[in-house]
C-alpha cells in the first residue's frame, strides 16, 4: 500500500511506530556504549601510583601474549610466564614500606582427583604444576588470620596467545598488588595473590592450591578473575555460598557488573571456572567468580591478541577489585575455615541464603536478601488478584467478579500467545531462510540478527491483537466501555501485568535468583498505565499522546530490558562459533534456531510491556505488512554476507595423528579434521582450493562421502572431543617424524603382577611419554575389568558408555613429560585389561605447519600432532 494512499489510521500508526523505533534505537545506542566500556577513561602508564592504571595492566598482557607467547603447559613460554610474575612480584616486594610484611614463594604442585565435566566422569592426575602466590600482610597480623584470596590463571590453551584468557586476569592482579604497596595501604587483613599454572588442564592449580597449601584453610573470602573474551562487561557469574559476598560487591564495586540471573544460567553452560575448587568442591569458602563476557569470538583461538582487549574494561575491572579487596579485607564476616562451620546458621543467614541483586547499566547496584525477595516478588501476583476483587467491588452490577476475572484471564492468555509467537515467528524465518543460504550469516555482522528477527518477533507479538480485532468491532468503543467480552485496553494491560507478575513468583518458588527483571516490569506497567489513564482524560482516548504517556514512564526499565537482552543475545551470539558440530539434520539449524529464539525472548522483554497499549496503533495490516516484508528482504540481505572475518573467525581443529606401536614404530599416520560450528567442513574446502587441491579432494567434496574420524581418535581432547562429531579423515603424507623422536609414548609393564586371595590381579605399569617435547596431556581410555587403580584415591570414576561398545574409564594426565608415570591397575578377572594412550604434542613438523597456513585467513586453526597407541595386560 502505498504512504499517499494509508488511511489516517494507517499514517498515525507508522508515525507511531517509528517514534518507538527511535527511542529503542536511542536506547541501545546507550547500551552499546555501556557495554564496550565507551564511558570508561583508562589511564595511562604515569597515572598516580595510588591509582589503578588500565596502561601498565595492558603492557603485562602484552609481555605475556607477545614477547612470551605459548603458555600452555608443556612448552617453554609457560615457564618464562612464572618467571616474569615472580620477578615483578619481587619487585613489589622490594618497595613495600615498613608498614607491610611481603612474602612470595612459588610452590610446584601435584595430585589425583575425580570430577565431572559437562556430563562427563573423568580422573586427572597431575604433578610439578606451578603456583606463585604472594601474601601481604601488617606488621602484626599473624599467619593464622583470616585472609582474602584473589586468584587467576596463567596458563592458555593450546594455539592461543591467551591476551584475555586470562592474561588481562594476571594483568589485573598484577598492577592490583603493585598498587597496594605503593598507596601505602596496610590491608586490615592478610591478602593473597594466586598465579595459578594450570586452569586449562581442569582447574589443576587451584586443586593443588586446595588441597596442599598450608595457608588453605585461612581463607575467608575469595575473588577470581576470568576471562570468556576479552573485554566488555566484567559479569559477576557465580557469588556464594550466600550472600555475603554479593553483598559486599554491591557496596563496594565502582561500576557494579552483576546479575543474580547469572548464577541460574551459568551451570548450564558448558565449562567450569576455579571458583568450582574453592567454593564447592575443596572448599565452602564465600567468593565471587568475575568473567570478561564480551569478545567471545577469540575466545581460546590464536586471535585473542593483546589489541583485542576492549579498552576501558581493564581500567573498570581494576577500580572494581580495588573497592572490593578493601571491602572484603575490612569486613567483620572474613572468617577462617574453622569459624566458619562453627558459626550460628540462624544468626548468620547471609552466609547460607543466595540473595537478588543486579546493576542497572553499571551506574548503581540493587541488592535485597532472598527472603526480601519473597515479599517483593509475589506482590504483582497478589495485586492482580485484588484487582478483580477491586473493580467488582466498585461496580457489582455492571461487572460481576466472574466476567471481570474472566476477562483477565483471557488476556494473559491473549499476552502469553504474543509472546510465544513473538519467539515462534522468527524461529520459522530462520529455517525459511536456511533453504537458499548458509547458516550463521550474521556471526561476523551481529546487527544483522536483531535486524532480521526483532522485525518478525514484533510481528508475533501483534499478531494476536489483530486476529482480536478482525473477529469484533470494538475499536471504537468508548474507554469507559472496558469490560466486553472481547479483551478491552483494561483487560488486555492487566492481563499482560498477571501473566509477568506470574513469571515472577513462578521463577522465585523454582528457587532460582532472578526474577528482578519481570518484577521491574510490573512496577513499571503500573506506573506507565496511571500516566495513561491520566492522558486519556486529558487528550481522549484517540489521542496517539496517549500511549506515549504510557510509554514513557516504562523507558527506565524497558533501558534496562535492552541492556540484560544486550548481554544475552551477543554472548549467544559471539559463542556460536563454538557450540559444536551437531550431525545433521538438527545441526544444520541449531545455530540459526538458537539466536532466533533468543532474540524472540529478548524482544519480548523488551517490547512486550508496551504491548498492551500501544499495540491499538501497531497491529494494523500496513504495518503487520511492513514488518513482514522488512523482515524478508533482511532475510535475503544477510544472505550475501559472509558468515566470518578475520574478528569474527570459524574454529577448526587440525590434528595430526600418528598410531604407534610400541616406543619406535609408526604403524599410521593422518590428518583429522573437525569444525565446531553449524557449517561443515564443505564450506572450509568450498572457500579453499588450495587445501582442496592438497588433500586430492576437489571442489565438490562431500562429507558423506568422506571417511570419518573414529571417535577414539580424539581422545587427547576429551571430553571436549564430544563437539567433534563432524569430521573427516585423510590420508598425511610420508614425512620425517622417526628423525624427530628417538622414542614414542608407550606403556609397559614395570614388575610381575601381583594376584589377591580374591582372586584380583594388579598390574604394574610404567608410562613412558618418549622424547616428545611439548606435551599438554596425555588421556588413557581403560576398558576391561577394572576395579582400582593407583590414582583418585583408588576410585575409578563412572565409566563412559559409549554406545555399541564396552564401559570404559577416562584418566588425564599433564605435567612434567620428561618424567615416567608409575602406576597400578587391578583387574577382577583374568579378562584382559586394554589400555588406549593419547598424547597431545603442540610441536608441528613442518608439512603440518605449511599445511596449516592453506587454511583460509578468516578461520582459526587448533593444531598439534596427537600420538595414539593401544596395550593389552
Amino acid at each position: 500500500m502505498a504512504f499517499w494512499k494509508m488511511s489516517s489510521g494507517d499514517v498515525t500508526g507508522f508515525k507511531f511506530l517509528f517514534s518507538i523505533v527511535f527511542i529503542y534505537a536511542l536506547m541501545s545506542a546507550i547500551v552499546y556504549s555501556v557495554l564496550y566500556m565507551k564511558l570508561i577513561s583508562p589511564l595511562p602508564q604515569n597515572a598516580p601510583l595510588d591509582r589503578f592504571s588500565e596502561a601498565r595492566a595492558v603492557e603485562h598482557i602484552r609481555v605475556l601474549a607477545e614477547e612470551i607467547g605459548g603458555r600452555q603447559e608443556g612448552r617453554p613460554g609457560l615457564k618464562e610466564a612464572a618467571i616474569y610474575i615472580k620477578s615483578h612480584l619481587e619487585m613489589v616486594k622490594e618497595r613495600a614500606g615498613p608498614n607491610l610484611r611481603v612474602e612470595v614463594e612459588e610452590t610446584q604442585v601435584d595430585g589425583s582427583f575425580s570430577m565431572m565435566f559437562i556430563g562427563h566422569s573423568i580422573s586427572l592426575g597431575y604433578r610439578n604444576h606451578t603456583n606463585i602466590l604472594m601474601r601481604i600482610s601488617s606488621l602484626h597480623s599473624d599467619d593464622t588470620d583470616a585472609s582474602l584470596l584473589m586468584n587467576a590463571h596463567f596458563d592458555s590453551p593450546v594455539n592461543s596467545p591467551g591476551a584475555g584468557d586470562c592474561g588481562s586476569c594476571v594483568a589485573s592482579l598484577l598492577e592490583l598488588a603493585r598498587l597496594v604497596v605503593d598507596s601505602g595501604w596496610t590491608p586490615p587483613r592478610p591478602i593473597i595473590f594466586l598465579f595459578n599454572g594450570a586452569e586449562e588442564l581442569f582447574l589443576l592449580g587451584s586443586h593443588g592450591f586446595m588441597t596442599k597449601n598450608k595457608l588453605k584453610d585461612t581463607i575467608g573470602a575469595f575473588i577470581n578473575v576470568e576471562a570468556s573474551g576479552t573485554g566488555g562487561i566484567d559479569l559477576v557469574c557465580q557469588s556464594g555460598p550466600g550472600s555475603w559476598p554479593s553483598h559486599v560487591y554491591s557496596q563496594a564495586a565502582v561500576y557494579p557488573m552483576a546479575q543474580s540471573s547469572a548464577q541460574d544460567v551459568f551451570p548450564v553452560i558448558p565449562g567450569d571456572t576455579d571458583y568450582r575448587m574453592f567454593a564447592e568442591d575443596y572448599g565452602d569458602i564465600p567468593g565471587l567468580d568475575i568473567i570478561f563476557l564480551l569478545g567471545g569470538y577469540y575466545y581460546h583461538t590464536s586471535f585473542d591478541t593483546v589489541d583485542r582487549i576492549v579498552p576501558g574494561s581493564m581500567q573498570a575491572r581494576g577500580e572494581n577489585l580495588l573497592g572490593l579487596l578493601k571491602a572484603f579485607s575490612s569486613s567483620s564476616k572474613l572468617k577462617v575455615a574453622s569459624e566458619r562451620r562453627s558459626l550460628d546458621v540462624d544468626a548468620n543467614n547471609d552466609m547460607v541464603e543466595r540473595s537478588v541483586f543486579f546493576d542497572y547499566l553499571t551506574f548503581i547496584m540493587v541488592y535485597y536478601p532472598r527472603r526480601v525477595a519473597m515479599v517483593l516478588h509475589n506482590i504483582p501476583a497478589a495485586l492482580f488478584l485484588f484487582v478483580s476483587f477491586f473493580l467488582y467491588m466498585m461496580d457489582p452490577r455492571t461487572h460481576p467478579l466472574l466476567s471481570i476475572f474472566w476477562a483477565f484471564l483471557k488476556g494473559v492468555i491473549h499476552h502469553f500467545a504474543g509472546i510465544l509467537l513473538g519467539v515462534i515467528c522468527p524461529v520459522l524465518f530462520s529455517v525459511i531462510r536456511l533453504f537458499f543460504a548458509y547458516p550463521m550469516s550474521w556471526f561476523a555482522h551481529p546487527y544483522l540478527a536483531f535486524l532480521m528477527f526483532i522485525p518478525c518477533s514484533v510481528f508475533g507479538l501483534l499478531i494476536p491483537r489483530a486476529m482480536s480485532d478482525r473477529g469484533s468491532h470494538t475499536q471504537g468503543v468508548s474507554s469507559k466501555k472496558i469490560m466486553k467480552v472481547e479483551p478491552s485496553d483494561q483487560a488486555r494491560f492487566w492481563g499482560a501485568f498477571g501473566f509477568y507478575a506470574f513469571v515472577t513468583s513462578a521463577y522465585f518458588f523454582a528457587g532460582l535468583n532472578g526474577g528482578f527483571l519481570t518484577f521491574v516490569i510490573c512496577i513499571s506497567m503500573l506506573l506507565g498505565w496511571i500516566a495513561f489513564c491520566l492522558s486519556v482524560k486529558s487528550y481522549g482516548y484517540n489521542s496517539i499522546k496517549s500511549p506515549m504517556f504510557y510509554v514513557i514512564p516504562l523507558v527506565p526499565c524497558l533501558l534496562y530490558s535492552v541492556y540484560f537482552g544486550g548481554i544475552l543475545a551477543l554472548f549467544l551470539i559471539e559463542k556460536t562459533g563454538m557450540m559444536g558440530a551437531i550431525p545433521p539434520p538438527y545441526g544444520f539449524y541449531l545455530a540459526d534456531v538458537a539466536v532466533a529464539a533468543v532474540i524472540g525472548i529478548v524482544t519480548g522483554l523488551c517490547v512486550g510491556p508496551i504491548i498492551p497499549i500501544c499495540d491499538r496503533w501497531l497491529a494494523k495490516s500496513s504495518i503487520l505488512k511492513f514488518l513482514l516484508h522488512f523482515t524478508v528482504v533482511m532475510l535475503a540481505v544477510s544472505s550475501q554476507f559472509f558468515p566470518y572475518s578475520k574478528d569474527a573467525p570459524k574454529r577448526v581443529v587440525l590434528q595430526h595423528t600418528f598410531i604407534s606401536a610400541g616406543g619406535n614404530e609408526i604403524i599410521g599416520s593422518t590428518y583429522d579434521l573437525a569444525v565446531i560450528d553449524a557449517n561443515s567442513m564443505e564450506f572450509i574446502f568450498k572457500h579453499a582450493p588450495e587445501l582442496s587441491e592438497e588433500l586430492n579432494i576437489g571442489s565438490s567434496f562431500s562429507l558423506g562421502n568422506a571417511e570419518a574420524s573414529p571417535q577414539e581418535a580424539w581422545m587427547a581432547l576429551f571430553p571436549i572431543s564430544c563437539v567433534l562429531t563432524l569430521n573427516g579423515r585423510f590420508h598425511a603424507k610420508a614425512n620425517s617424524i622417526l628423525e624427530r623422536y628417538s622414542e614414542f609414548p608407550h606403556i609397559k609393564t614395570h614388575k610381575p603382577q601381583t594376584t589377591f586371595e580374591n582372586g584380583t590381579r594388579r598390574v604394574h605399569l610404567e608410562l613412558s611419554l618418549g622424547s616428545l617435547e611439548e606435551i599438554w596431556v596425555t588421556v588413557l581410555n581403560i576398558t576391561g575389568p577394572l576395579s582400582g587403580w593407583s590414582f583418585a584415591d583408588g576410585k575409578p570414576p563412572a565409566p563412559e558408555l559409549p554406545p555399541g561398545g564396552p564401559p570404559s574409564y577416562i584418566l588425564r594426565l599433564s605435567g612434567n613429560g620428561r618424567e615416567k608415570w608409575i602406576f597400578w591397575l587391578d583387574a577382577s578377572s583374568e579378562e584382559e585389561v586394554r589400555v588406549d594412550v593419547a598424547v597431545l604434542d603442540q610441536r608441528l613438523d613442518e608439512e603440518t605447519i605449511r599445511f596449516k597456513g592453506l587454511f583460509p585467513k578468516w578461520s582459526d586453526v587448533i593444531a598439534y600432532t596427537s600420538f595414539l597407541s593401544t596395550y593389552f595386560f
